[in-house]
């Protein structure tokens, strides 16, 4: 293991102004984006979409700093017969790929699930190592509900996380490390506080444990935030308050960033979140995005499919992934977003 080699990668991933575009949609989840804007979600049209993306060469050389991909895409070429991975490196981005095989109902534990994937795992990364991929992501889901989480959902889905990061970093792959607390719920931000501490807690118990090297891996965590189903929701800055806390409780200073998941939350939302969070300041680590939708609900509505809409896609990703990045260095404002999109 290049150790040093794993530090650059994860440094490079959480510079300065540059978070991850999350482009690991699975071939059920993009369809239902794709049925959202009325277009079929075909391996063509899934291709042209997310080359329009790597070829926003504003947006992907200035704000984005890797895109995880889904292995369909890994493997597909732009029109022009250009890997797909070839188009991410050359706008200077660096190539990731998601690993995990989903969230499935866990036995015996009614109500939670349990990540898969680990059978086949080192295998798969030499393989995607091969195809150009320099980091991977494995997501844990965690629900809060009425008795849930259990211990034995969190200690069975953090050991998993764990085991998936010494196999990346095995194969000279930098981790994302994505232990998810659910904001469907009701429930209010303290409990989400409370899981959320749980959770990491547990989790670097068990990376310590299974001797992955922190310097070489990302944290991608949820915001603490309140339940969407929940009432007198709390306001941005005491997401921001309350999420950094958790995170100086429980992540190591030797990691070396963190690149928040959206989870949920509205475009606006998930950036504002990031901002004042930033803010704050005198942080051991970089915090910065790793936005799936709360990047790309906008362009995929402005392209919908249409090859004439192309460039209206790049102008609403790269405005997207502009005010992350500004949220990622403390410096957007409500009304800079508002005269942006104007």
């Amino acid at each position: 293991m290049d150790i040093a080699g794993l530090a650059k990668v994860a440094g490079a991933m959480v510079a300065d102004g540059k978070g991850i575009l999350a482009a690991d949609e699975s071939s059920g989840t993009i369809k239902k984006r794709f049925d959202a804007i009325g277009v079929t979600s075909t391996e063509e049209n899934r291709r042209d979409y997310r080359e329009m993306l790597f070829r926003s060469q504003e947006a992907m050389s200035k704000h984005i700093s890797g895109v995880i991909l889904y292995d369909e895409t890994i493997r597909q070429k732009a029109k022009d017969g250009t890997p797909l991975v070839k188009l991410i490196e050359q706008a200077g981005s660096i190539p990731g790929i998601k690993v995990d095989a989903g969230a499935k109902p866990m036995a015996g534990f009614p109500g939670e699930t349990i990540t898969e994937g680990l059978d086949g795992l080192r295998e798969r990364l030499q393989e995607y190592y091969q195809l150009g991929a320099r980091f991977a992501k494995w997501r844990a889901v965690i629900d809060i509900a009425d008795g849930i989480p259990t211990w034995g959902a969190v200690k069975a889905n953090v050991h998993a996380l764990a085991r998936y990061a010494a196999l990346c970093q095995e194969s000279q792959i930098v981790p994302i490390v994505e232990p998810e607390v659910l904001m469907d719920g009701a429930h209010d931000i303290d409990r989400c506080y409370q899981v959320t501490e749980w959770v990491l807690k547990t989790l670097y118990t068990e990376l310590f444990d299974a001797r992955v090297v922190l310097e070489g891996s990302i944290l991608k965590p949820n915001m603490v935030i309140s339940g969407k189903k929940g009432t007198n929701r709390a306001g941005v800055e005491e997401v921001a308050e309350k999420t950094v806390k958790v995170l100086k409780a429980c992540v190591p200073s030797a990691v070396p960033g963190i690149a928040f998941l959206s989870g949920g939350q509205s475009d606006e939302e998930a950036t504002a979140h990031l901002d004042a969070m930033n803010r704050i300041g005198n942080l051991p680590w970089k915090l910065t995005f790793s936005y799936g939708r709360a990047l790309q609900a906008a362009p995929q509505k402005a392209w919908s499919g249409k090859a004439e809409n192309v460039a209206a896609g790049q102008r609403a990703f790269s405005h997207r992934a502009r005010m992350n990045s500004l949220a990622a260095l403390g410096q957007w404002t409500a009304d800079g977003e508002k005269q942006a999109a104007a």
